[in-house]
């Protein structure tokens, strides 16, 4: 630091202050062209170059993985088991098998260096990395278990002692200004840069070069072994929020829940009211839920019966079809018109109440729409026709009333609109939304007379669609 100019007093007080973080380590981004010497670099054709830049990037990253895993073990794994931050069971469902997987990428290194010429250029790859590619469904386990891992850890993140140590690891300069969970996800992010990285050196293979063939069986064989990952964990993250839906009446049960393997869309909405509800569009079944948090651990309440596919309508609602507002007097009101809405409904009014939603944005809510259509798409029989002829179904006001058994359904006028929020992951996110602090018991709404009724469904008379 220069201070010639600063006086005695400015240097002495500058010095009395915290010292400032060191700042994050950072790795050594040089290019493998960088490293030659200028009489080799003109002996190679730029394909040539830009095939050796490929290849040196995957061997690159190998290195970083390994170096990324010790570091996991090392800087978080270890010294929390060591201070008893958190038990070893805890460290074990968070951390996994993650230890195993170290050897497996220094194999491919090592194969790689074997590879690797005198000069620093790397001949065929092809015939090692279809060997080798195979042995990363090992990874399986681990990223089924990535969403259990993630909720134990956001848990743990709410205990002081775990909360200071990670902020102090994150200060540190090894951790690059990463999070832990970074450091955790860094293999699943591995995973599917391997067909990227494999198309790159096949880009810039000539087509007569005996790597051809080899490359293009490699790239067939991550892109298998990434759908093998992606349909276990997908699975295991179905598993995962059927064991955390709780029932209010047995009469919400249904086998198709129990039975669901695969979780099409889900994520945080709004109902009508402005209350807090969490969607799960399973293969067969959509499942309106409110989310609570008991003992500190989130749990999705049943909230109304569930929707079959089979009997789902869905009506794309234009902007300004309904008025935001949370009780009867809003909906006459000069309050804002409500945007990007839709409304999902039984087409038997007998069955059950329908649900107006609103998502987020344009783009959430186009979202909602293609899933919903794609669950639905091979039930649908009626005709255009058929359609307009559906019994309209108005919306249940009476929020937090649990479905009553052999209750008759009553037709009540839509005196409100409903927001959605909708939260989607890319993974995934996996993060776990709160607990609302909103939702409080409601009481039932209902119209004044007749006469407003009939005038109420005229206004907000909508075409109804099953798409």
């Amino acid at each position: 630091m220069r201070a010639e100019n600063k006086s005695p007093g400015s240097v002495h007080k500058s010095c009395s202050k915290m010292a400032a973080p060191t700042p994050p380590k950072r790795r050594n981004s040089v290019l493998w062209s960088e490293m030659l010497d200028v009489n080799m670099k003109e002996s190679l054709s730029t394909k040539e170059i830009k095939r050796q830049e490929a290849i040196f990037e995957m061997t690159r990253g190998e290195q970083d993985l390994i170096e990324d895993l010790k570091l996991a073990r090392k800087a978080y794994h270890d010294p929390m088991l060591k201070l008893s931050i958190m038990s070893e069971e805890e460290l074990a469902h968070i951390f996994g098998d993650l230890d195993s997987y170290i050897p497996l990428h220094e194999e491919l290194l090592t194969k790689l260096g074997e590879a690797t010429r005198a000069d620093g250029t790397v001949g065929q790859i092809g015939h090692i990395l279809v060997t080798w590619l195979p042995r990363l469904n090992a990874y399986i386990g681990y990223c089924s278990n990535q969403l259990a891992a993630k909720a134990l850890l956001d848990q743990k993140k709410l205990d002081r002692r775990v909360q200071d140590f990670l902020q102090r690891c994150l200060e540190s300069p090894f951790s690059r200004k990463l999070d832990l969970w970074s450091f955790l996800d860094i293999p699943r992010s591995r995973l599917v840069k391997y067909p990227l990285l494999l198309k790159e050196i096949l880009r810039h293979t000539p087509k007569d070069h005996p790597d051809v063939k080899s490359l293009e069986e490699a790239i067939c064989l991550i892109q298998g072994v990434l759908a093998d990952i992606n349909l276990k964990k997908g699975e295991s993250e179905c598993q995962y929020y059927i064991d955390k839906l709780e029932y209010l009446d047995d009469k919400q049960r249904d086998l198709r829940i129990e039975s669901s393997k695969s979780l099409l869309c889900h994520g945080e909405l709004k109902n009508k009211n402005g209350h807090k509800l969490y969607l799960f569009l399973f293969q067969d079944i959509l499942v309106l839920t409110r989310p609570v948090t008991r003992n500190e651990r989130l749990y999705y309440q049943v909230y109304r019966q569930p929707i079959p596919v089979q009997d789902l309508v869905l009506e794309d609602l234009q902007d300004g079809d309904v008025r935001m507002g949370g009780s009867f007097r809003g909906a006459f009101s000069n309050s804002d018109k409500a945007k990007n809405i839709f409304r999902v409904r039984f087409q038997e009014a007998c069955l059950g109440q329908s649900h107006t939603l609103q998502a987020n944005d344009i783009f959430h809510k186009q979202q909602w729409l293609n899933c919903i259509r794609t669950a639905i798409a091979p039930y649908q029989h009626a005709s255009p026709t058929e359609l307009k002829e559906l019994p309209e179904l108005s919306e249940e006001c009476e929020e937090n009333h649990p479905p009553m058994p052999n209750a008759k359904v009553q037709r009540r006028s839509s005196t409100t609109s409903g927001i959605v929020e909708m939260d989607l992951e890319a993974n995934a996110d996996c993060s776990i939304a709160d607990s609302p602090e909103d939702l409080k018991p409601g009481k039932p709404q209902k119209s004044g007379s007749r006469k407003m009724r009939d005038k109420t469904q005229q206004s907000m008379k909508r075409k109804e669609t099953l798409v």
